[in-house]
């Protein structure tokens, strides 16, 4: 699931930013409230939990021993101590914070005593899923009540009133106003950018659609492509554009570039119409469905009826089970996978794991199992609470009590194109992954009406994880290693969730590990493999493109048109769907 250790590309932050709808005016803390929930709800007894005594004494002894250095550190003018660790914290960072002892002071104060509360969360002994869920809540609490939220406890803020006689306080007032009306808060400025014109502007042709997706085929870059084609499958939770933003950072113009036929998924936004799609039409009328075309499209009848194929995130979940249920059926014609921070074995969630418990799946069953939609309101309020400051106070302090407009940004433009989830599918997803974790056992749940065995899957597989990722802890996808049963190779790339995805090659940023040649066998454990591995320096992308050319056949003459007699094109790319919004 898609947006905190690290995760998307790190934004421009007001003067310094953040991404996704929060929803803060009304979803915050929901992770508190399904703790509630789970404690209230029959047959779950009270969630049972203790704290050291000794260990409360110790803590209590170390906050007053730092209050008392504070007090003195605001009596002498001379001092400095203890307040000057207050600009290490970015959002007091400012000079105004430095210059102003009460100021300083009061921002000092609040970080000792959310330290404090973190700490006394921290030692709470309890079930793990328990802790997780108090700390998590109580850090929630702590980040909206820094001081730096408030209009009169932030001196930047009051300083910039001064300034500017007002205005910014008119300015902001106005930019609360035009977010309520839309019902999210603006983290870009949105006028800069276009779906299909400098975002999603890879130039190709839709070239089959039903009611649950497009298929876009993109126009070749290269005299020759590849006998196989690519297809890829981004996640039905977001836009796929993720992966097609602009032409520098683009994977999909990258592929292309490399001399992949390439084709991706656009999954239409559902609306009321389709409240009753299941994970099961979601693998068979759209991963199938477009496995089928693609095939249909670029192999022919050749003899070669083999594709490629490339899953982000929950697409990688949908491409795996799509792969499994044509395995079962005998009619396999993948002949690779590429899994992008993608899980397949669901015992280490993260930090998403708050928001699951069975007495939140079962009011999600009760709602919306049956029919009905998860507004991409909702999925991205839980997003955005991963990284409150980032994500949601940041705009709180930029928008509206500084009054500034949001720098344009690619990413957080793609991150407010939220989408909707069909209930049932949505519901079905929670229970038998986050919460029962059946798709790694063989036989234990059916999809599309055959048993799902994931081990029967013996095509080469390329799997990638975010060394920072909080949504796909990269242990968890490493752990796709020991389900999948072909040769695998895998590689962790640096940064989170996004950025550690959208890493384009020509840029040469940041690094990513694997394996040495010499090993052949992956260990059995994901430190095991990190401490066997060898860091390099750049965009994995470029061993991506290399395993993947492998893989893609021999080269012949690039089609001089898309689709074919059966399938002709449609609209240009990127198409309807995706211009959808929720």
């Amino acid at each position: 699931m898609d947006q905190p250790t690290s995760t998307a590309a790190e934004p421009p932050r007001h003067t310094g930013t953040a991404a996704s709808d929060p929803g803060w005016l009304h979803e915050w803390p929901q992770a508190w409230t399904g703790l509630m929930r789970a404690a209230a709800a029959p047959r779950n007894p009270l969630p049972q939990w203790a704290i050291d005594p000794a260990r409360v004494q110790e803590l209590q002894s170390r906050y007053v021993d730092e209050f008392r250095r504070l007090w003195t550190d605001l009596l002498d003018p001379d001092a400095a101590g203890a307040l000057s660790q207050v600009q290490q914290d970015r959002r007091f960072a400012a000079g105004s914070w430095g210059e102003n002892r009460i100021s300083a002071y009061a921002a000092a104060l609040y970080l000792l005593g959310a330290r404090a509360l973190l700490d006394l969360a921290d030692n709470v002994q309890a079930d793990e899923p328990v802790k997780q869920k108090l700390r998590f809540a109580v850090q929630q609490w702590v980040d909206a009540a820094a001081p730096s939220n408030f209009l009169p406890l932030n001196p930047e803020a009051l300083d910039k009133a001064l300034k500017t006689q007002g205005q910014s306080l008119r300015d902001g007032m106005s930019n609360w106003l035009a977010d309520l009306q839309q019902g999210r808060m603006t983290q870009t400025d949105e006028s800069v950018f276009e779906v299909g014109r400098n975002v999603a502007s890879t130039a190709g042709e839709v070239v089959f659609e039903n009611p649950l997706f497009q298929l876009i085929e993109y126009r070749p870059l290269t005299a020759k492509v590849h006998a196989r084609p690519l297809l890829i499958v981004p996640p039905s939770i977001n836009k796929y554009y993720i992966l097609d933003l602009q032409p520098d950072n683009s994977l999909v113009r990258f592929a292309v570039e490399q001399g992949h036929r390439t084709f991706i998924v656009s999954w239409r936004n559902p609306d009321a119409s389709l409240g009753r799609l299941t994970w099961d039409d979601y693998v068979e009328d759209g991963v199938i469905r477009a496995m089928e075309v693609v095939r249909d499209i670029a192999c022919g009848d050749d003899g070669d009826r083999e594709i490629n194929t490339l899953g982000f995130c929950v697409g990688g979940t949908l491409l795996a089970n799509a792969l499994a249920v044509l395995q079962a059926r005998g009619r396999q014609f993948a002949h690779s996978a590429t899994l992008l921070t993608t899980m397949l074995d669901f015992s280490d969630t993260g930090v998403l794991g708050v928001y699951v418990d069975e007495a939140s799946v079962a009011l999600r069953e009760a709602t919306i199992g049956k029919g009905g939609l998860m507004t991409g309101r909702e999925l991205a309020s839980a997003f955005s609470s991963l990284r409150p400051n980032d994500l949601v106070w940041n705009y709180v302090v930029g928008n509206y009590l500084k009054g500034e407009t949001p720098p344009p940004f690619d990413l957080l433009y793609w991150n407010s194109d939220s989408t909707n989830l069909p209930g049932p599918m949505f519901a079905w997803y929670l229970r038998n992954t986050y919460l029962e974790n059946r798709m790694r056992e063989p036989g234990a749940v059916q999809v599309a009406g055959v048993p799902l065995d994931l081990q029967s899957l013996r095509m080469p597989a390329y799997i990638y994880a975010s060394r920072e990722d909080h949504i796909v802890p990269w242990g968890s996808a490493y752990a796709s290693t020991g389900i999948l049963k072909g040769p695998t190779r895998f590689v962790l790339g640096a940064s989170g969730h996004i950025a550690g995805v959208i890493n384009p090659a020509k840029r040469n940023k940041r690094s990513h590990w694997i394996m040495p040649a010499s090993r052949r066998r992956l260990p059995a454990t994901a430190q095991a493999w990190l401490d066997a591995a060898q860091e390099q320096p750049g965009s994995w992308w470029t061993d991506w493109a290399q395993w993947l050319a492998r893989q893609a056949g021999p080269e012949i003459a690039a089609p001089g048109k898309p689709g074919n007699s059966r399938y002709r094109p449609i609209e240009p790319a990127p198409g309807r769907y995706v211009r959808q919004r929720a």
